[in-house]
């Protein structure tokens, strides 16, 4: 098994204590910024960052949809870390300064792909799909922190 690693950044036009109060709102701001790719959302415990218990599946090909219950934490100031409980994928969000009035985010995922063939295909395809994903969501992320 290898390990696989998506990553996807964006400068954002805001500052970022607000791009990272939005992305730890969990039972806010979180869901409206989801893309198509996720469905049955649910905050299942805490909901604003550091002890919040959060559910979705994550539909990223036609075939492959996960079961995500994710744990986060805030190991650091502006990170955001969400560990899967169903599986070995960890994603961290880094909220940094970027200049007056902007921020840069970056989100990566790291999980341990499959063996043999399929692994060769995993660690291929899948951090391109997943960060179409993520493109998609930081679409959302910058249209909702210019309101």
């Amino acid at each position: 098994m290898a390990q696989v690693e998506a990553t996807t950044e964006r400068i954002v036009a805001a500052d970022a204590e607000k791009v990272f109060d939005a992305l730890a709102d969990y039972t806010g701001t979180r869901a409206k910024l989801l893309p198509e790719h996720f469905s049955e959302y649910e905050v299942r415990e805490g909901g604003d960052g550091e002890g919040t218990l959060v559910h979705w599946k994550l539909q990223a090909t036609s075939k492959r949809v996960r079961d995500c219950l994710l744990e986060v934490t805030e190991p650091t100031d502006g990170e955001l870390v969400e560990k899967d409980r169903n599986s070995s994928m960890v994603t961290t969000w880094r909220v940094t300064p970027a200049g007056e009035g902007n921020s840069r985010v970056v989100v990566t995922s790291i999980w341990q792909g499959a063996g043999g063939i399929g692994g060769f295909f995993e660690k291929t395809f899948a951090p391109k799909g997943l960060g179409r994903i993520y493109d998609a969501l930081l679409d959302k992320l910058v249209a909702e922190v210019a309101k």
